[in-house]
């Protein structure tokens, strides 16, 4: 696995392009991610569409995408910014509330408020913890819930993307293929296709 932004079940040119639209400056350039800290983003993101999985892997991969901040290159902007002491909890409320809330309408306003921070400081804390902007990671945990919403139930896809939050349905088909590099009804029928051991690594 490369170094990059991250990479869940897509290549890394195709995530910096969903989570960027057409702002092209990628946020990997002005916080670069080792291979260690990288995978660790990879295997918490790839939680997000295994339940099962979530309740007893979601929290120890929490502690070292944590460990790998506090340890790594990158320690010495964590510490700048102030993760060493204590904001971590706030992102972690942040987090798991907008995976709650994944197909609602909000604003960062709202997730600002459950964490407990300023607009500003909650900006600065998560995009240093997933690389992502609030409203770029809502937009991944959209696309990773209808990802295994079509492999459970094949089927009516634009009601699938309506089902995450998506408004328009050709919104929903352009940033699914950026991320998972096929439309959703070709990636679904291609994942059926596959065995669980073959499911493991997309």
């Amino acid at each position: 696995m490369s170094a990059g932004k991250f990479s869940v079940g897509a290549d890394t040119s195709s995530s910096r392009a969903v989570c960027s639209g057409d702002n092209r400056t990628s946020t990997a350039s002005r916080f670069a991610l080792s291979g260690e800290l990288l995978d660790a983003v990879v295997r918490l993101l790839r939680l997000l569409d295994r339940p099962d999985d979530q309740r007893v892997l979601w929290a120890g991969l929490e502690r070292e995408l944590v460990w790998r901040l506090l340890t790594g290159e990158q320690r010495g902007t964590v510490r700048q910014i102030g993760l060493a002491d204590g904001n971590v909890v706030q992102i972690e409320r942040a987090i798991r509330w907008i995976r709650e809330h994944h197909a609602d309408l909000f604003r960062v306003e709202d997730v600002a408020r459950v964490a407990g921070m300023s607009v500003t400081s909650l900006h600065r804390h998560f995009r240093a913890v997933t690389t992502m902007t609030p409203i770029q990671f809502q937009k991944v945990v959209r696309l990773q819930q209808a990802r295994a919403r079509l492999l459970a139930e094949p089927g009516d896809v634009a009601a699938v993307g309506f089902a995450v939050g998506y408004e328009s349905a050709s919104q929903f088909s352009r940033e699914y293929r950026r991320l998972f590099g096929l439309p959703p009804g070709q990636d679904a029928a291609r994942l059926s296709r596959l065995d669980p051991a073959q499911l493991a690594d997309v």
